[in-house]
């Protein structure tokens, strides 16, 4: 269970990084993103990871990255 937590983790790093960057880009190239909007994306982003972390640790499903992997080797 601790490795699914932690490489649960990881995932969650990885797309803050990613959503991050968008916002980034988003406003390098001039997308005028208001501060409320910015705050509502990372306040969903966290809800959902806390309901997947929920999940995970208390055997109710969590994520299914296995079949998610498979599913994209599946489409090379």
């Amino acid at each position: 269970m601790l490795t699914s937590v932690i490489t649960f983790l990881i995932y969650l790093c990885i797309i803050a990084i990613v959503i991050y960057i968008v916002i980034y880009v988003l406003g390098v190239i001039g997308v005028p993103i208001p501060p409320r909007v910015l705050q509502l994306v990372w306040v969903i982003v966290a809800l959902v990871a806390l309901l997947f972390l929920v999940q995970l640790v208390l055997g109710t499903g969590g994520l299914r990255l296995g079949k998610l992997t498979g599913l994209i080797s599946a489409m090379s």
